[in-house]
């Protein structure tokens, strides 16, 4: 019924409606058709905000009776520009039963491109009071609400996705405010929105360092939560889905944010930079049953969302936030397809990274990479052909599932990440697993036949310490959230070197400086897809802060200002990522076989010690930080590569291996990232800084050595006679622990628990 005014004082006229497509669509006749879905629902009314001096006021609801099966549709003809809309749901209230049905609450529209009005939590959103009863206070003046769509005009000039294959790809973790906020070379009104990351001074950044993908956190409209606020905080991260369809309108210039954000992802594509997009489908900002009814809630409670099923009002939370999204159900399952294909189709997004990508193969019981959702996008014509990044793990049980996705998937690798770091904290007997993570983590991928481009590896990314603050800090300071330094992980295996936090020591300045490029060097030169945090390559601090995600402000936000060990770091950032397109060996599309190649008869990848001979079994597992070099044979195609890696806390005489033999150039030196372009052969050594790294390229090869001499016979009785039984002992250790390419080894090192 109407609030204010009738049909007959506002130009407004009904129609029956269609049941597809689900959401508002604007039709040939001028009408929008209005479809939703609410099963169990006893009535729904299309709630029209038409005045535009008072927005917040409702000017007309109009019951929704059509029906086709679960869908309720109703078209509506005039409608003025500008308009706004939300639904009101009636329907049985019984918690107990997961029934939470409350028509003082204004529902916005799952399918909303648009939203309008505050996304922020307000006291009025709850669907229930302090005594578990309903909530009576209407919410329409506080709730989100979606703007009426008019016809898509958008030009995209012959827009398309790049498909850079997975391999050539590197990517770069950023928020769309924190990149540009502070870049002086962006206009100022453009700083901190889509159009400042696509203006020439970011995409132009960005290509010249070497990125072929940017990866944004998420631009789906969020709602801010209600002890944030109350803080005086924000949600800054977005990992508070609201709106599936809609692009935070927060990061809009313009006030136009569909088509500000189609205009940066022409502009990205034209730098030649794919958009990847980090979304949250696993939980919604509607939280635990206490929280506010603004979305799924309020339509079909128990389809949306994981319940118990022998306590149906409680929620099974594989999140940590309250409540999970159940994918298994066909209703959920439709909205998030439909939402990808939209990004796909309409906002020409190039992938995906899932948040928490094991609850989407949930269902009540158990996690399965054959779940309906993997199925779903598997034979789907459009997402299977887009990139498919997991996050591989929740917060339930079994919520680990590293190398446990489908074929066409690739995954975030939490191992890189903790086997790397501990390699140059200097942590003992951790070689094995570092050789086995810088290969392409064979052990965890290669089972049902992918390839080293399914592990994204990663050092840093917003979650967590910067780069930075990872070789400065020992503990997390999070003081400035609000939660005691409660929050954010404990375990970063982070290394200050001597001096926590700030300090104008200059041994222990050029120690963490040398320790970051460690860092980079080793991510960018490993088998699979590197993954950067944005501002990693300009040192950007966050002060200790391991947990940002409530920190819009200098905290989050990228500096701009260049000091030189900046400058000097973005350089050697660069070098290193065009060595990466320089040589093919670095970008494999199969693992390592240890095998000997045709062309040359070295095997395509052996293990060194310093003493340029072979590693044995024991110097594995030696217990003690690693000291080893490892060379990644070209063959034909290219050029040879000599990595020198050196964790220990002293310098260390390294050897050239004896073969190839062939004349050596210096390409990348850790303690000096300007050096480059010496040459050296066998049998001459190098000296290796403690915890350093250096990488040489195969040049000439060496003139043959003419000798008369006969060469030296060896007998049995001239060698150490070594029992058969500590032969076997050690051959069964070796095939347990040694990577490919070292004689009689296996795929890698045994894996380790996840952190």
């Amino acid at each position: 019924m109407p609030i204010h005014g009738t049909p007959s004082q506002i130009p407004i006229h009904v129609s029956a409606g269609r049941p597809h497509p689900l959401g508002a669509t604007p039709l040939a006749d001028g009408t929008v058709n209005f479809a939703v879905n609410a099963p169990q629902a006893t009535s729904v009314e299309l709630c029209l905000f038409l005045d535009p001096e008072r927005p917040n006021k409702e000017t007309l609801r109009l019951p929704v009776t059509e029906r086709h099966g679960d869908t309720l549709q109703l078209a509506v003809g005039g409608i003025p520009a500008g308009s706004a809309y939300g639904y009101r749901v009636d329907g049985p209230w019984d918690p107990l039963a997961g029934l939470l049905f409350n028509p003082h609450k204004l529902l916005l529209d799952p399918y909303a491109r648009r939203l309008v009005g505050p996304s922020r939590h307000h006291p009025s959103l709850r669907s229930r009071d302090e005594s578990g009863d309903r909530e009576r206070t209407d919410s329409a003046a506080h709730a989100p609400r979606a703007y009426v769509p008019t016809p898509d005009l958008y030009d995209w000039e012959g827009d398309t996705r790049l498909q850079t294959p997975m391999p050539e790809t590197v990517i770069c973790e950023m928020h769309v405010k924190g990149f540009s906020k502070l870049n002086p070379d962006v206009p100022e009104p453009l700083r901190g929105t889509y159009a400042g990351l696509a203006h020439p001074a970011s995409t132009g950044y960005l290509r010249d360092l070497g990125i072929t993908a940017v990866q944004l956190l998420p631009v789906h409209q969020h709602l801010d939560d209600g002890f944030l606020l109350e803080r005086g905080l924000v949600n800054y991260w977005g990992y508070n889905t609201l709106g599936f369809f809609a692009p935070e309108a927060r990061y809009a210039a313009s006030g136009d944010p569909v088509t500000e954000f189609r205009d940066m992802v022409k502009a990205l594509h034209r730098a030649g930079l794919e958009v990847i997009l980090d979304v949250v489908y696993n939980h919604t900002c509607e939280a635990g049953p206490d929280g506010p009814t603004c979305l799924l809630r309020g339509f079909d409670n128990r389809s949306y969302y994981h319940i118990d099923p022998a306590r149906p009002g409680h929620y099974l939370d594989f999140t940590g936030c309250g409540n999970s999204v159940d994918v298994s159900h066909p209703r959920s399952l439709r909205l998030v397809m439909d939402s990808l294909r939209y990004w796909v189709e309409e906002m020409h997004v190039d992938g995906f990274r899932f948040d928490l990508a094991v609850e989407l193969g949930r269902d009540a019981q158990s996690y399965s990479r054959r779940a309906t959702f993997f199925q779903a996008l598997h034979q789907d014509p459009v997402l299977s052909g887009v990139k498919l990044i997991a996050e591989p793990w929740d917060l339930g049980y079994g919520g680990y599932q590293i190398g446990n996705f489908p074929i066409d998937w690739a995954e975030l690798n939490g191992k890189f990440r903790d086997g790397v770091r501990r390699f140059w904290r200097g942590d003992p007997g951790v070689s094995g697993e570092f050789a086995a993570r810088i290969t392409g983590s064979e052990d965890l991928f290669s089972h049902n036949r992918r390839t080293p481009s399914a592990s994204v590896n990663f050092i840093t990314s917003h979650d967590g310490f910067t780069l930075h603050d990872l070789v400065s800090y020992n503990q997390k300071h999070n003081l400035a959230n609000g939660e005691k330094n409660a929050d954010g992980d404990s375990h970063n295996i982070s290394f200050n070197h001597g001096v926590e936090g700030v300090t104008d020591d200059p041994a222990i300045l050029a120690l963490r400086q040398r320790q970051a490029r460690n860092f980079l060097a080793t991510l960018i030169c490993s088998q699979g897809v590197p993954f950067l945090l944005s501002g990693d390559e300009r040192l950007r601090t966050q002060r200790g802060n391991n947990n940002g995600y409530c920190q819009d402000n200098e905290i989050s936000w990228i500096p701009w200002n260049d000091a030189p060990e900046a400058v000097a770091l973005r350089e050697f950032v660069k070098r290193l990522l065009a060595l990466r397109r320089e040589f093919p060996i670095l970008r494999r599309n199969a693992f390592f076989d240890g095998k000997p190649l045709a062309s040359n008869g070295i095997p395509d990848i052996c293990w060194l010690r310093p003493d340029g001979k072979p590693k044995e079994s024991i110097d594995w597992e030696a217990d003690k930080p690693g000291s080893f070099s490892v060379l990644i044979n070209g063959g034909e195609s290219s050029p040879s590569l000599l990595f020198l890696f050196n964790s220990r806390h002293q310098s260390r005489e390294f050897h050239f291996p004896h073969t190839p033999r062939c004349h050596w150039t210096l390409v990348a030196d850790t303690t000096d990232p300007g050096r480059a372009g010496d040459h050296a052969a066998p049998p001459s050594t190098i000296t290796l800084e403690q915890r350093s790294m250096q990488i040489w390229k195969q040049g000439a090869p060496l003139r043959p050595v003419v000798t008369t001499s006969r060469p030296a016979v060896r007998t049995r009785s001239s060698r150490r006679e070594i029992p058969s039984s500590r032969i076997r002992r050690a051959r069964r250790r070796l095939q347990r622990s040694a990577p490919r390419g070292f004689p009689g080894g296996g795929g890698g090192a045994t894996p380790t628990s996840a952190t």
